[in-house]
């Protein structure tokens, strides 16, 4: 029981614990403040905007937070809680729109990007940085700043605009493809799969060979007391259970059986005993229809 209790307080803080590290991963990825001919948002404007990344692997929402470009006032823009909008897949993105009007909805921040020289996120209690990055007073129209990779600590101008997608737009090779390089004819691959497949049997044969131990049950004492003799109290059981007139039925067959003297038939006996609630001499559907004349 109290490893019971233990598993579910583990249980409770593993997603206060993943929610924490989720909300820690939040990283400002890409900003345009000059917004010339690009991204246009949903009513058809083009103003500035701010990418915000998920580095995590688990869903975050911002609901509650704070978004500001200015640093003594944390608390600037509150992004309200209970939006779908506002949650950000594992990896993903989210975009807000800068343009200093927030009655067009949530997504519309009450600063605009001209003139800032910070961008920074808060948690709701207004007062932890999540993420802040610096924006650089010289800037060109629809040439976004931000991280060269996807959460990473390198800055710089973006040779693409990508609202809503990876800053990365080179292809990259992926590890198994760098593994395949450093390993063409794939020996080491076989060597940590074998590896693998004999220290999983060796796990297992130790982790079943320890469990036989402690839950074995000694099937020869079972046996050994259902085979011995029965108490007085369970044989009167057994004798009260049967009653005497099925006693005789079966002793008078098998007296027949053995003395050879019963007809040919097969060798299971069934006895249907019909118990009769009335007499059937004082039924009524023996009785008179009819009154005499």
């Amino acid at each position: 029981m109290k490893h019971f209790r233990f598993f579910i307080i583990i249980a409770s803080i593993l997603p206060l614990i993943g929610f924490s590290q989720g909300v820690n991963s939040l990283k400002i990825n890409e900003i345009l403040v000059i917004n010339d001919s690009n991204y246009i948002d949903d009513f058809g404007e083009r103003n500035g905007w701010i990418e915000i990344f998920n580095a995590n692997y688990n869903y975050v929402d911002m609901g509650g937070m704070y978004l500001t470009n200015d640093l003594s006032n944390p608390t600037k823009y509150y992004i309200p809680k209970g939006d779908p909008r506002t949650v950000i897949p594992p990896r993903g993105f989210i975009v807000f729109y800068a343009n200093n009007k927030p009655t067009r909805g949530i997504m519309h921040l009450n600063f605009e990007l001209k003139g800032s020289k910070v961008v920074a996120i808060f948690s709701s209690d207004g007062k932890t940085l999540i993420d802040k990055l610096d924006i650089p007073e010289e800037q060109h129209p629809d040439v976004t700043y931000g991280r060269l990779r996807d959460g990473g600590p390198e800055l710089g101008y973006l040779e693409k605009t990508t609202p809503k997608a990876s800053n990365v737009t080179e292809q990259v090779a992926t590890p198994a493809e760098i593994f395949g390089e450093m390993d063409p004819h794939g020996i080491a691959i076989t060597i940590i799969a074998m590896s693998v497949v004999f220290v999983s049997l060796a796990l297992l044969y130790i982790l079943f060979k320890n469990t036989s131990k402690i839950y074995s049950l000694d099937l020869s004492s079972i046996f050994k007391r259902k085979k011995g003799p029965q108490k007085e109290e369970e044989k009167a059981k057994i004798g009260e259970s049967i009653p005497g007139e099925v006693a005789a039925a079966i002793a008078m067959a098998l007296y027949q059986y053995h003395a050879q003297i019963h007809d040919v038939e097969k060798t299971v006996l069934t006895i249907r005993r019909v118990s009769r609630t009335y007499s059937p001499w004082s039924s009524k559907i023996y009785g008179l229809r009819k009154s005499p004349r």
